[in-house]
């Protein structure tokens, strides 16, 4: 396994559990800022483990696994530390965040892209 593969691994593992833990906290004790922390996790956590499997195949990937775990932990973070602290990291930080996770997604499209020009054209049958 590359150090990406278990970097980006390890970190899914955490963003999945924190967006189950965060669904709980959400249905359970009502805690509002918890539904939307669990559906970033919980929807970031597979694509950081797609990612950081697919990292090898072109550096893009590499760039959206950082872009998309940077942007997901980031803003779940500070949803955490305003629902149960009472204050995030700052005004722009979450923003920071979410532009970090779509841009991410931008540069997995644009790896998948230029992984498609390298194969040959495959005729149809």
């Amino acid at each position: 396994m590359t150090p990406t593969a278990f970097v980006g691994t390890l970190a899914a593992a955490i963003l999945g559990a924190a967006g189950v833990a965060a669904a709980a906290a959400s249905y359970h004790a009502g805690d509002a800022l918890m539904a939307p922390l669990a559906l970033i996790a919980l929807s970031h956590a597979p694509t950081l483990l797609i990612l950081s499997l697919a990292a090898p195949a072109t550096r893009s990937f590499a760039v959206a696994l950082l872009f998309i775990g940077v942007g997901a932990f980031v803003f779940c973070t500070d949803l955490a530390l305003r629902q149960y602290v009472g204050g995030g990291f700052g005004t722009f930080v979450s923003p920071i965040a979410g532009i970090l996770m779509v841009a991410g997604w931008l540069v997995a499209g644009l790896g998948a892209l230029l992984i498609a020009r390298r194969m040959p054209a495959v005729a149809a049958h």
